[in-house]
Order: structure tokens, then C-alpha cells, then sequence
């Protein structure tokens, strides 16, 4: 019944130590959820919490270390919390009026560069004697006995406009939850206000769609994988007719309709077998390259694949994955699409993999990256490892494209998206 993590609207609270930022995410969400001290660096890993803030919907806030920590582990916990950017879709810059510097200034830059919208929220307020002076820029005084709107001068010079600039308190301010949310909403980006479809815009309404969901060893006991779920929900909400069957009732389903579907989707790794079943007439594609148009770039994914005929013996491959799963011992990532790179080349490649949120360092040693369907996270982060690999040099794609062109009927499986 609840929303999964990575379809929420992810927004991440960013600034120094002891600036508010745990004080303030308590008080939208309307609960403790991170520690609250005047001891600077009580918050030393980024807490995560999903809700509902009505009427943007959920949400995922992230609570992290500031960015000044000079504790100990200060400089890990730094590392960090810049590492999140990659995954929040809005960043909140926390800070006093009296205490702006290069630390919020440099959080901005990357937020530009990165193409994060963002907030900037002058938090304690309550603490200036004296807000209204020569050093004060004013934005806003209609309301006299609200805190000040106001931002200090030398802020003038960065690409921040008035409406993204919040003053407040986290202690007296009642008025800062109805702010934050107008904020948030005047900078929702437009795939959250229009969602786009799994697969539900590639066929017609009320047409039929079979699903091919194999029950090997990787499909959990009493479900089905999430992205198949995914799609099987996006295919109903758009009124379709939904055919669920194994790879070895297939052909047994075809039959059965009295018409030709107007599309098959197969998990990658059934892609030969089906491919071999489904007629040529009859449009296929596959769940991960579904979602390699709903997360990342389906086009850099096409094109990254491409880089397999150019791999050479002793060239290292990442595989990259967005969960931690217990790997099973015919596990896609770590065995079948190794076996079918080596056969499709015949050389001797380096295979490593990489699994969670972090992005390796040393990613300008790789010869191609090869990302999962990425249901586990959100579009935003799997768009910021492309922009990390296509600026290194490196070409990246994803398990269905990579799999699909490796037996050599790319060109179908993306035909239905095009």
C-alpha cells in the first residue's frame, strides 16, 4: 500500500553543522526523526524517511552530516553527504543569516552543475537582533511581524531567484511547513507532475500485452520481481489486458488469442527462447529496457552498447547494480551476462561488480559500464552515473540493451519504443 522509495520525490537537507537541518526536517514531517543537539556533528551518517506531504504526495527526506564536520571521521561523513546529490531530485541548503560562506557557496555550485533545483533556507532567525541593516539585502516585507526575508549581499552574485529563498525558525516558525511546501512545489520537476509510463504509452488502449515472467532461481518465493510488478500496474492503469505467463507457456498463450498481442514483454534473460517464439509481426521488448527509457537515457544506453565489439583481452567491465541481493549461483549480473560478453567477444574480459548507492573512483579504468534495469532506485541517480561515465570517456548501457544486442536482436527489442 505504500509508495516504493525510488518513485518518491527525493529531497535532501544539505549545510554546516548545527545549522537546524535535523530541527527543521522534524518539524515538516511532524516527528523525530533525526537527533536534535547544540552539539555540532550529532548527525554523522545520512538518515533517510519517507512520507506523505500533502499535496506534492511522498517524498523521501534525507537528513546528512554537515559539511564542515571536523570531527575524527569528519572528512568520511563530508564524503558522504556530497555523494547523496546524486540521488535527490531537490537540495535544501540550510544555514544562519550570519554564517554564509564558501561551504554554502560551493553547495550551490554543485548543485547548478548537477542541474538540482534548490532551496535556500536561512534557518534561526530568531537569534538576529537586528536583522533589518545595511548588510541585509530585503526581498520581502510584507509581512511585518513575520522573520525577515532577507539574504546577505554578497548571496547577489549567485543564480538564486526570490522564490527559492526561505527565512524562518525551527523553533517558532508555524508558518514554515506551508512555505516549504510551496517552495518545493514551485520547483517540481515536470516527470513528477506527469509521470511517464512503464510501458501503457506504447500500445493501444484496451489491447492486449502478454507478460514473460520466468520462476527460476532469482524470482522470490510467493511474488514476482518488482519491475515486472511495475509494469504489470502501469499496464492496468492504462486499461490493457494483461496475459502473465512462463516462458514455457508462451507459445501455448499465443495460441490462445484469437488475435496477435500488441506487445511481449520478456524478462532479459528469456530474451533467445522468446525471441525465437513470439512472430516477427508481433512487437517484443524487454523490462529492462523498459526501464532504461523510464530511468536513465535509452539513447547513451543504445549507444554504450555498441562498445562490446570493441572490447579486448584484459579489459575491465563493470556491472553495476543499484541493490545489495544475495547473488545466487546463476545470477544474471555475476554469471549469465559475463558467459554471454565472452562468448559474443571470444576475449578474455575483467569483470567486476559494483552494488548499492556509492559509484566506484576509479571508473576511467573500465571499458564499458553495464548498469541493471535500476528498479530500485530513482531516474536522478541512475542520470547522474551516465553524466559520470560519459565524462570519464567510458560508455555505459544497461542489462536488457546489453543482452539483447550480445544475440543480436537489438534492433527489435527497441523497436516498440521508437
Amino acid at each position: 500500500m505504500k509508495t516504493l522509495k525510488q518513485n518518491r520525490l527525493h529531497i535532501g537537507f544539505f549545510g554546516k553543522t548545527n545549522a537546524g537541518k535535523s530541527s527543521l526536517i522534524n518539524k515538516i514531517t511532524g516527528q523525530d526523526v533525526s537527533i536534535v543537539s547544540d552539539i555540532a556533528g550529532t548527525t554523522t551518517d545520512v538518515v533517510e524517511k519517507s512520507m506523505e506531504l500533502l499535496p506534492i504526495g511522498p517524498v523521501t527526506f534525507f537528513d546528512t552530516a554537515g559539511l564542515d564536520d571536523k570531527s575524527e571521521l569528519g572528512k568520511q561523513r563530508t564524503e558522504k553527504t556530497l555523494k547523496t546529490l546524486d540521488r535527490i531530485d531537490i537540495g535544501v541548503v540550510v544555514c544562519e543569516p550570519d554564517n554564509f560562506d564558501n561551504y554554502e557557496k560551493e553547495l550551490i555550485k554543485k548543485f547548478v552543475e548537477l542541474d538540482i533545483p534548490y532551496i535556500v533556507l536561512f534557518n534561526k532567525c530568531e537569534q538576529i537582533k537586528d536583522f533589518r541593516n545595511n548588510e541585509i539585502f530585503h526581498i520581502s516585507q510584507d509581512d511585518k511581524s513575520s522573520y525577515f526575508e532577507a539574504l546577505v549581499k554578497n548571496f547577489q552574485n549567485l543564480p538564486i531567484q526570490n522564490d527559492r529563498i526561505l527565512v524562518t525558525s525551527a523553533i517558532s516558525d508555524n508558518n514554515i511547513i506551508p512555505k516549504f511546501k510551496q517552495a518545493v512545489i514551485n520547483l517540481l520537476p515536470d516527470d513528477y507532475i506527469n509521470p511517464p509510463k512503464v510501458a501503457g504509452d506504447l500500445v493501444p488502449e484496451k489491447s492486449t500485452v502478454i507478460m514473460v515472467v520466468p520462476i527460476d532461481k532469482e524470482a522470490p518465493k510467493g511474488r514476482i520481481i518488482l519491475p515486472q510488478v511495475q509494469t504489470l500496474r502501469d499496464l492496468l492503469d492504462s486499461n490493457c489486458l494483461v496475459y502473465t505467463v512462463k516462458e514455457t507457456e508462451l507459445k501455448q498463450a499465443l495460441n490462445n488469442l484469437k488475435e496477435p498481442p500488441s506487445l511481449v514483454i520478456t524478462d532479459s534473460q528469456a530474451f533467445r527462447q522468446v525471441s525465437e517464439i513470439v512472430p516477427e509481426n508481433v512487437p517484443l521488448t524487454s523490462f529492462s529496457i523498459l526501464f532504461a527509457r523510464l530511468k536513465g537515457d535509452l539513447d547513451a544506453f543504445i549507444e554504450g552498447a555498441k562498445a562490446v565489439d570493441n572490447l579486448q583481452d584484459g579489459d575491465l567491465v563493470l556491472i553495476l547494480e543499484s541493490c545489495t541481493h544475495h547473488a545466487i549461483e546463476d545470477d544474471i549480473g555475476r554469471v549469465k551476462i559475463p558467459n554471454l560478453l565472452r562468448k559474443k567477444t571470444g576475449k578474455n574480459l575483467i569483470i567486476h561488480n559494483y552494488a548499492g548507492h556509492d559509484f566506484p573512483e576509479n571508473v576511467n579504468d573500465y571499458s564499458l559500464i553495464i548498469h541493471c534495469g535500476a528498479c530500485m532506485t530513482n531516474r536522478r541517480e541512475v542520470l547522474s552515473r551516465i553524466l559520470k561515465a560519459n565524462s570519464a570517456g567510458v560508455p555505459i548501457t544497461n542489462y536488457g540493451i546489453v543482452i539483447s544486442y550480445c544475440l543480436g536482436i537489438l534492433e527489435r527489442a527497441i523497436k516498440p519504443l521508437k
